[in-house]
């Protein structure tokens, strides 16, 4: 029988085919998607903001931010309300997911690191890869991912391009 530190609890959600993965401990709720109240001069990936529960809570595309193509709506798409710890600071956003899937558990020695492609490439968003079904999921580091790197919400090490 496996102790309970040898294996961690996500959520996972695709993007188009891909799927990925979010630690169950951040993941404060999931919304249906609606329109979020549009902020001049953001970054593409950042659809505006929402109100949950009184709060105003900024909304990402996160197929933008990751350099896909735009979310198109359908019925499945939601928004994962995250807090997110970055240093001292706690971040709450909503990410948009084509669909979310399940909570499940992935053990620790099942996890990858981001693959290597001999080259220098952008990847410290990824904490992991697991193999499940024949395919992969990739565990998304969010707190590498919305660190603070001079754009609005932080950034994947390269400037974000700005709205004129």
């Amino acid at each position: 029988m496996a102790a309970p530190q040898s294996e961690s609890q996500f959520v996972t959600f695709s993007l188009g085919s891909e799927i990925f993965a979010v630690p169950v401990g951040v993941v404060r709720e999931i919304l249906d998607h609606e329109e979020a109240f549009k902020i001049p001069h953001g970054p593409d990936y950042l659809l505006g903001l929402r109100d949950v529960r009184g709060q105003g809570v900024p909304v990402v595309d996160l197929r933008l931010r990751l350099g896909m193509t735009k979310t198109e709506k359908t019925p499945h798409t939601r928004i994962l309300v995250l807090d997110i710890c970055i240093g001292e600071k706690q971040l709450t956003l909503g990410l948009v997911a084509d669909r979310v899937y399940e909570v499940t558990p992935f053990r620790k020695d099942e996890i990858e690191g981001a693959p290597d492609i001999g080259v220098s490439w952008r990847s410290d968003y990824i904490a992991g890869v697991v193999r499940r079904n024949g395919s992969f999921v990739v565990i998304v580091d969010l707190a590498r991912l919305f660190s603070d790197s001079g754009d609005v919400l932080g950034g994947l090490g390269r400037p974000v391009p700005q709205v004129a």
